[in-house]
């Protein structure tokens, strides 16, 4: 795994993300995918401790295999655009506390659908060298049509005239408003394999089983298995 510094002002984390990026790869580089993981952060003590959890799900059944919970003393402020400098240093954490080491991973945040093209999704990709989606609940930067209402349906997501993501629907608006996801590269994957991943990865809801074990796990419930 690369090391970075994650005692850092703003600007300098600014700095390492430009430094960062170019090793981002927007192409498939992958073998066989049997595992993926699914990596959410919460909060606790006032927002003074962040919680990682890292869930392993087989794929494609989705059965889950294992959940890695690592707690850490948030250190660096929340400033949009700068999400990795404060939940990375925890996740990657429960990273290595892992036995199955996940072939693809899904990030609740963004991937290139950021102001510098390195959510998240990415930092966390090329920090492991892994295949990572970012797949968020909202936009950060850009514009998207909605899609229409028909599930893997997507329209691009385009910031400063690049498509830098997909609005996709994971799930059919029927007696209420169910919003799209919105996918981006992370790492090692083209938006058409990111795209395809994460509606694999959908049981009827709007966020895939990825996000949804992880949310579990990070949020405290007791629903998943986790290694303490």
């Amino acid at each position: 795994m690369m090391i970075t510094d994650w005692n850092l002002t703003p600007e300098q984390a600014i700095a390492q993300q430009a430094a960062l990026v170019t090793r981002v790869r927007t192409e498939n580089d992958f073998g066989a995918v049997n595992l993926v993981a699914g990596v959410d952060v919460g909060f606790e003590n006032d927002g003074a401790t962040a919680r990682a959890a890292v869930v392993v799900l087989t794929f494609p059944a989705l059965e889950l295999v294992e959940a890695s919970i690592a707690r850490r003393p948030v250190t660096f402020p929340y400033i949009p655009g700068l999400l990795a400098f404060r939940e990375l240093p925890v996740v990657l954490d429960a990273f290595e506390k892992l036995a199955h080491a996940p072939d693809l991973i899904i990030v609740d945040g963004q991937g290139r659908a950021h102001p510098r093209r390195f959510g998240i999704a990415c930092q966390l990709g090329v920090l492991l060298d892994q295949p990572s989606i970012g797949c968020a609940k909202s936009i950060l930067v850009g514009r998207a049509e909605i899609p229409e209402n028909r599930v893997g349906a997507w329209t691009p997501l385009v910031y400063k005239n690049e498509t830098v993501g997909a609005a996709l629907r994971t799930k059919l608006n029927t007696k209420r408003v169910v919003n799209p996801v919105y996918v981006s590269i992370g790492h090692r994957v083209t938006l058409e394999t990111a795209l395809d991943f994460v509606l694999r990865c959908c049981k009827g809801y709007r966020v895939p089983e990825t996000t949804r074990y992880a949310h579990r796990a990070a949020s405290g419930r007791n629903q998943v298995k986790s290694d303490q």
